[in-house]
Parts: structure tokens; sequence; C-alpha cells
């Protein structure tokens, strides 16, 4: 079952309308680590009163809106350790399996809004201080006039079927025996379907055909939008890279391998496989 919008309960917002209260949402990054209070193997954000026992303080911050009615911040501070019971900073990615998921997916959106603020002070062009532009997400230089927004990297993710298995495959970064299906960035001058295509080639050595859209997921890692796709097989035998890849199969029987995370569009793909094919 593809997921539903965090956009149900998150309302994205410039400017700041409406008063804090006790259950301001505050995401709270040094570098790429979150600050959250463990309870019971469940991780938390910290709302607005944790926030005044914290007194931690901010490089910057950035609205971004409300959720659940909530204003929620993104802020950067260089503290790295907080001295409270249950507080701690954590990566991001570390927390996919301890937020709940529209959490971590607004707390994506928060890193990379934080992680832009950090990078963008200057003028990519000629270095002068930049000014923060009223009404958008967006960075100006007073001197040459140079504008710059968040970059957002597009990245193909494609589960191809042949007679009724699943190609999935184990890239060198992946932990333990965990597979999945095969993504990469969109070049510049490409489309999508030509990047699913040159993606698989390049990595397995295979030809696919049918291309098709599923679904996307904003994706924090640094700063993708994963584009989900399903594909048939179209020809040729499977070569892994040997440099991304270090093995991919055909599989029908999930049980022998570990799967992505429930968070990812890999893993709601690869579910979708389960229950297309699978269960027949």
């Amino acid at each position: 079952m593809k997921r539903e919008s965090i956009y149900k309960r998150y309302s994205p917002k410039f400017k700041q309308t409406k008063e804090n209260d006790n259950n301001t949402y505050w995401f709270i990054f040094n570098s790429d680590k979150l600050l959250v209070k463990m309870t019971d193997n469940v991780a938390n954000i910290l709302t607005s009163e944790s926030i005044e026992e914290l007194k931690v303080p901010f490089i910057s911050t950035n609205y971004m809106g409300t959720l659940n009615g909530h204003n929620c911040f993104a802020a950067i501070t260089n503290v790295d350790e907080v001295k409270l019971s249950g507080m701690c900073f954590k990566s991001l990615r570390s927390l996919y399996d301890y937020l709940a998921e529209d959490i971590f997916l607004l707390a994506g959106k928060a890193l990379q809004i934080a992680k832009w603020e950090e990078t963008h002070k200057f003028c990519g062009r000629c270095g002068s201080a930049t000014n923060t532009v009223e009404g958008e997400y967006a960075k100006v230089c007073p001197k040459c006039g140079f504008t710059s927004y968040p970059r957002i990297s597009p990245a193909v993710i494609t589960a191809v079927i042949k007679d009724g298995q699943i190609l999935l495959a184990h890239n060198k970064s992946f932990p333990g025996n965990v597979h999945s299906i095969i993504a990469g960035f969109v070049e510049p001058g490409e489309t999508l379907e030509e990047c699913v295509r040159r993606e698989i080639f390049e990595e397995v050595g295979i030809k696919v055909k049918n291309i098709e859209y599923f679904s996307s997921q904003p994706w924090p890692f640094p700063n993708s939008l994963m584009v989900g796709f399903v594909a048939e097989y179209e020809s040729g035998e499977i070569s892994v890279d040997g440099e991304e890849i270090t093995k991919a199969e055909w599989f029908k029987d999930l049980s022998t391998i570990e799967l992505p995370s429930k968070m990812s569009i890999a893993r709601e793909i690869i579910e979708w496989y389960r229950e297309k094919y699978c269960s027949k």
C-alpha cells in the first residue's frame, strides 16, 4: 500500500502567523545529527517546553509551518551534548525505525533547510554575505544579485520484474545481508526513464522495458527526491559492476535476505511486489 502524504497533518508556510505553544516542534541539528529524547525505544522530537529547559544556543533557525496546528522550526546548534536525561544527538538516518513516519519525513525537510542555511551564508558567485528572501526559501546576494535556493537532487529507484521474480542487489554500503532495488542519481540532460535504463545497465548489466511510475519520496541523504518505478526485464545476464553492487540475483523467496527499512520507498515497492506476486 502506498504511503499517505504528511501534508494531511503538515501545512508548509514561510511566515509564522501564530504564537508558539508548549507543543511547538523543534528539529535541532548538530551537523546531520538530530536532538531527540529516547523513551522506551521511541524517539521524540523536542517541544518548546523542552527547549526552555535546555537553553540550547542556536546558530540559525528557520520556520517551516505547522504540524497538527503547532509551529515547526529547523535549527542548527554547535552544542554536541545535552546533559538531561534521555536527550541525545543521533544521526537522522539511524532514526527512521524510531520516529513516526511523518515526523521522520518532516525531520528530513528540516535537515535540508538547516544545511542549506548553513552552506549559503555567502554568495556562490562573488563571495559576499547573502540576505534571506522573505516569503520563500531563498538567499540573494546584495552585491551581484545572484539568488540561490535549497538544492534537490532527483534520483530513480526501480524494481525490475522477470517471470514473477524481482531483481534485488547488495550494495557495498549496505549492512549485513540487506538487499534492495536499483537506484541512482539523474544526470544532467537525462529523463527519469533514461536514468532508469542507464543505472540498471551500468550496475547489473541488463536492459529493461515498459517502465512505469510507482511513487516518490523525499530522502534527505543528502538532498534527494527518490522517484520510484517498476520495469520489466528485457534482455541480458546479471553482471554486477563490482564498485557499488557486490551481488545481485532474481528473488521470489524474500525470507533468505534482509530488506530495507519499512520507512523507505525501496521497501514500499518491495512490499508491493510481495503482495502482487508472492501471495498467489
